[in-house]
């Protein structure tokens, strides 16, 4: 007979860097098992004997699935042999990656902690982005939209915002500007600029979920319309509407998270540049 199902599993992520790399690969591979809960113990930054003694100690008290992201080998390898000692499983997650690089390109690796944190150029210009990003949400224009590169569109509480955010993040200037029934867009969305603009929508059932849960915390006058979804049906249909008269895409964002959607909104810009047709502006 099968053991049963655990309920939940102890998973650690261990790093010489902050993490991030690791939490994302753990959250990607978790989801797939929908029916067990991993409890996760985060040890970011561990780059001395001192500091692996103690993870390993956690690792101890919880044993479950060690995944690491550590460069230096004699760190790297008491891990592995204590996880074996303790008769659990062990993955340095960039191996396989590792692998084909050196595979493909014929010259062995260059281990560097936090190489992907470097303050380089790309660095800075994601700094700049968010900054950039930060003084031109909910309708604030710079005087020239040419430094913008991106302008994202949308009724209320369609994540513009927070898609902006993330995009700056990415690295990308982005202007997020509300389309409010009855008032008329900013005359310079118009004008000739090399932002690339695009409108943002979702079906009128989600939209009233989150404004009427908005709502909750905030003092509407008119509460009714702002959530009836026959009037956010046609606040839709004017915002499509407008980005037909004007070329704009429009991308529903009715089932995608926020870090989809930038990745779509990406895709189509980079479509625009090289000439292709769009295939992401629905």
């Amino acid at each position: 007979m099968a053991n049963p199902l655990p309920s939940f599993f102890h998973l650690h992520l261990v790093s010489d860097s902050t993490g991030e790399t690791l939490t994302t690969i753990a959250k990607a591979a978790a989801v797939q098992y929908a029916m067990v809960r991993p409890i996760e113990h985060i040890h970011p930054l561990v780059r001395t004997a001192k500091q692996m003694k103690r993870v390993l100690q956690e690792i101890e008290q919880a044993p479950g699935i060690v995944l690491y992201t550590v460069v230096n080998k004699e760190l790297a390898d008491e891990l592995e042999t204590r996880c074996k000692d303790l008769n659990i499983p062990s993955l340095y997650v960039l191996a396989p990656i590792m692998q084909v690089f050196e595979s493909y390109l014929g010259a062995p690796q260059t281990p560097t902690v936090a190489g992907q944190h470097v303050l380089d150029a790309a660095y800075f210009r994601r700094i700049d982005a968010m900054n950039f990003t930060m003084s031109y949400d909910d309708g604030k224009l710079p005087d020239d939209l040419n430094q913008a590169d991106l302008i994202l569109l949308g009724i209320s509480r369609t994540s513009k915002t927070p898609t902006s955010i993330y995009l700056a993040h990415r690295g990308y200037k982005t202007v997020n500007v509300p389309i409010v029934p009855n008032v008329p867009l900013p005359a310079k969305l118009f004008e000739p600029h090399t932002a690339f603009v695009v409108c943002l929508v979702a079906s009128a059932e989600r939209i009233s979920e989150i404004r009427r849960n908005r709502a909750e915390h905030l003092s509407y006058r008119d509460l009714d319309d702002y959530v009836d979804r026959q009037q956010i049906a046609a606040e839709i249909a004017h915002s499509r509407r407008v980005c037909a008269q004007n070329g704009w895409p429009v991308l529903d964002v009715t089932r995608r998270s926020i870090e989809e959607s930038a990745a779509a909104i990406i895709k189509l810009m980079q479509d625009h540049k090289e000439g292709r047709v769009p295939q992401e502006a629905l």
